[in-house]
């Protein structure tokens, strides 16, 4: 009886014979949920750890493929301007290959010419020596 009238004011008795405030089932279901809630905020922090160290793992993967990437384009870019310079020199060089063919135009006309007037002169000569 003493039991039921202190249950109905809100009071009841542990394991241990100790006045308590809740219920025992309560008071167990109580600390139950406290442990599960402390291996709760345990996993919430250790995968927040996880996730933290993931993070960085991935900036810094990041970092190297943004640094890979810029790399790339300078090789890229260098390889345009090679092949632009590469032109530049063919046309260059195409340029000094006519120019070079035109020297060489002149120079046999030039030849031709002058055996023609060697040839004449040498006539000439000849003529020259024998008329005398």
């Amino acid at each position: 009886m003493a039991q039921a009238a202190l249950g109905a004011a809100g009071l009841h008795f542990d394991e241990l014979n100790k006045l308590r405030v809740l219920e025992p089932e309560v008071a167990a279901q109580t600390a139950q949920l406290r442990e599960q809630c402390r291996a709760f905020v345990d996993k919430t922090a250790e995968f927040q750890n996880i996730v933290g160290s993931l993070i960085e793992l991935v900036d810094q993967l990041a970092k190297a493929v943004e640094s890979e990437k810029m790399k790339a384009f300078a090789a890229r870019n260098l390889l345009k301007s090679i092949a632009k310079q590469r032109e530049a020199q063919e046309q260059q060089l195409q340029a000094l290959i006519a120019e070079k063919k035109m020297q060489l135009e002149r120079y046999r006309i030039e030849y031709e010419t002058l055996c023609k007037i060697e040839a004449d002169q040498n006539e000439f000569i000849d003529q020259f020596i024998f008329q005398k």
